[in-house]
This record gives structure tokens, sequence and C-alpha cells, in this order.
């Protein structure tokens, strides 16, 4: 996705790529520069002949005269400098212990003055320094006044630089991965929540991590406790609702004025739906139903068979068989609140089953008024009604299609509602194909 940030362990491997990146550049550079000046045999051999000659005269000199005599012997291509103390290495400066070998075996006599070779300013100035001790523990300290040109990079030394640096980058790799591994686990067990498919989580990983898991469990295991005890209050206020309507419903019937007794009915069928909707929208979430397979094109048959029985204008187009990994309860529930809808308000009601590949597309279509375009999405919110595009007299909280749309949601799919271009209204379910 564009724009989008690398994750946590992607920045770190990035930072441990980018310091490996400069620390095997910097290594390159200095070392390479060594191995060079290893091989020059001709440099080795001017610089140890001038050391030799400059340290015999500057011995046979007095202590003051010393710094004055190591300027005479300074040349174009070497700079000298007499001093007590041992010289100040560089703060970058590799030795270069080859070239050092290299001036010892032409000139063996400097091999009592504790010879020290590097290689100072790596770069594209790079320059050699060093120093000798003369016989009485005094210094003299050397440098190229030129600098030195040409580094050489071969390719199987970088390749070779490369294998550890892509060993440390893997190794550093799957050990982030496995330290983070929790907070994914943590990540996948918080999308599960709500599903139906929730879990505990393994309490390990850096302490932070483990501290989060366990506030995540006790957090879930609180709402799980939260919506149990109110599904049970749900259930037990419904059957309490219940009883009191089914004597209501016997009493009815020994009432004389047909009117009436119709009146009553009709007021007990609407206080009854009332109670149905809401605790198949509240009591929704502790659904113990699974997964079956189960035959859709049947099922989709079977509601509208069922509206056709009873005198109403129902069709289904679809194929006879598809079967599907569905909750067949809940998926029943569904499309007898969209065809019951369409139904009501558009007085018929056409349901056509596709599919799509790797989804089930359910259309319920209708000739009825439609709705107004700012409604379209509001209308799926529990507890919604449009009064102005449709009539009043149904029954129930309005939750009709927000049981739609939540199943909709818990199986991964979505619904939809347009108005069509001939007039009514159509309502699209889209489920996964499982």
């Amino acid at each position: 996705m564009k724009g989008r940030p690398l994750g946590l362990i992607g920045q770190i491997v990035a930072i441990l790529l980018l310091t490996i990146l400069i620390e095997f550049a910097i290594s390159t550079l200095l070392y390479e520069r060594a191995s060079q000046f290893s091989v020059r045999d001709d440099e080795a051999r001017r610089l140890a002949e001038h050391l030799v000659i400059s340290r015999h005269l500057v011995e046979a000199r007095p202590a003051g005269e010393r710094p004055a005599m190591a300027r005479d012997l300074t040349t174009d291509r070497y700079g000298l400098r007499w001093q007590q103390a041992v010289p100040k290495a560089p703060p970058i400066a590799p030795p270069l212990d080859g070239m050092r070998d290299q001036i010892i075996a032409w000139e063996p006599s400097l091999a009592d003055t504790r010879l020290q070779v590097r290689l100072a300013a790596p770069g594209r100035s790079s320059v050699v320094t060093g120093a000798l001790m003369l016989k009485d523990g005094s210094w003299l300290a050397f440098r190229t006044l030129e600098p030195v040109h040409g580094l050489n990079l071969a390719t199987e030394r970088v390749l070779l630089a490369l294998i550890p640096a892509a060993a440390l980058i893997l190794l550093g790799s799957l050990l982030i991965g496995r330290v983070l591994s929790p907070l994914r686990a943590l990540a996948s067990a918080a999308d599960r929540f709500g599903s139906g498919d929730e879990r505990p989580v393994a309490e390990q990983g850096p302490a932070d991590v483990a501290r989060v898991i366990a506030a995540f469990n006790r957090m879930q295991a609180r709402i799980h406790a939260l919506i149990a005890d109110r599904t049970q209050a749900l259930f037990a206020v419904g059957h309490d609702f219940r009883t009191p309507l089914a004597r209501l419903r016997l009493r009815a019937d020994h009432v004389g004025d047909a009117d009436a007794r119709e009146a009553i009915l009709s007021d007990i069928a609407e206080m009854e739906a009332m109670v149905g909707s809401l605790l198949a929208y509240l009591g929704g979430d502790d659904d113990p139903e699974e997964p079956v397979s189960t035959d859709i094109a049947i099922l989709c048959a079977t509601v509208i068979d069922d509206a056709a029985d009873r005198g109403l204008d129902a069709r289904y187009l679809g194929p006879v068989h598809l079967e599907a990994l569905v909750r067949p309860v809940e998926l029943k529930r569904a499309l007898g609140n969209l065809v019951g809808n369409a139904l009501h308000y558009g007085g018929n009601a056409v349901l056509t089953l596709a599919n799509m590949g790797d989804e089930l597309l359910i259309t319920v279509e209708d000739d009825g008024p439609g709705l107004p375009e700012a409604m379209l999405a509001r209308v799926l919110e529990p507890f919604v009604r449009v009064d102005s595009a449709r009539p009043r007299d149904t029954v129930g909280f309005g939750l009709g299609l927000a049981i739609v749309a939540r199943y909709a949601e818990r199986e991964g799919g979505r619904i939809r509602l347009r108005n069509r271009a001939a007039g009514g209204l159509a309502a699209e379910l889209a489920l996964p194909r499982r």
C-alpha cells in the first residue's frame, strides 16, 4: 500500500542494515587501503632508505638541534618531525603491518626502533604516517606529503565482506521476529475478537509485551462475562414477556367483538415481533451456531416458498443447488428479514442467487418507492426508521436490516442497498465463499 510505513520488524531490520552497511563501507575503505600499501615494494624501499638516513643524522645531533635537522630532512615526498614523547596516532588510522614488514625487510636495522606505520585520513586524500624510536628514547615522526589515490576494491573481496553482513542481517531478523512474535499473536487475537473465535493469548515474550497480553486476556474475559450476563438477562426478560403475551392471546379468543379481538391479536403479534427482533439482535453475539456445509440455493428457495405459501408475490432466481459453508440459521433469518422488508414496503420480492467465484451474491429486489439516497446507509443502523419514504405500519424496533448488516460483518461479507433504475430497492448481500 502506497505511503504505508514499514512495520516494527521492517524498521528494525532497516536500521540493522544501515549500520552494517556503514561499518562495511568504513572497514572496506580502511583495510583495502592497508592491503594495497602492503604490496607496494617501491614505496616501502624509498621510505626505508629515507628513514635510515634521517635516523642516523638526527641521532648525531644534540637534542636542541634535532627539530631543525628534522625540518631540513623534510622533502617534497616525506615530512619529518622530532619529539620526545610517543606520537599520538590519528583517530582513524589502521596499521599497515604489511608495509611495515616490507620496510624492515629492506632495512633490518629498523627492526629495533618500534617502527609504526599507519594509514591516516582514509579517503581520497589518504597519507601514510608513522614513527620510529631513537636510541635515547625520543621519537622521529614521519608522513607522506602526497595523498595516495587509486583505491582498489576487488569484487571478490567485496563479496567476501558482504557474507558476514548478510549473515548478521538474517540472524538479527530471526531474533527480532522471535521476540516480537507475541505481538503478532496479540494482533491476530484482537482481529478475531467479536467473531466467535476468541481464545486467550499465551502470555510470553518480553516483560512489557507479556503484561500487555495479560491485560488483553483479562479485558477479553470481562467482556465475555458481560455479554454472557446480558444475554442471560435478555432471554429471561424475553421469557417473562412471552408468558403474559401467551395468556393475553388465550384471553383474546374469548372476546366477543370480532373487531376488538382482531385489534388485540394484532397488538400481541406486534409485541411478540418486537421481543423477537430485540432478542435476535442483542443476543446474537452469544450465538453458538457453527458454520456447516449448506445448500444455499435450497435455503433461498425455502424462504421464498414460505412467502409464496402465504399468498405473497415472491420469486426465486438462481441455481437449483449451490453448496457453501455458512451458519444456516443466521443466514435464513437475514434472508427472511430482507424478503420481509421487500414484501412489506414494495409489495413483491425477487431473490436472486449468483455464484461469483470467491463470493456468493444474494440480491433481493422489490418494486416499491425505494429510499432517499441519504438514508441508504443509515437504515442499516439499529433502531432507524424512515418515516418520509416508507409507512410506519411495521412491527419491531427497526432492527431487521441491522441484523442483516451485523451478520454480513460477522461473516466477512457486506450488505449494500441501492435504488433500482426501474424503481424499487435492491439489497445486495455478498458473502465470502468458504
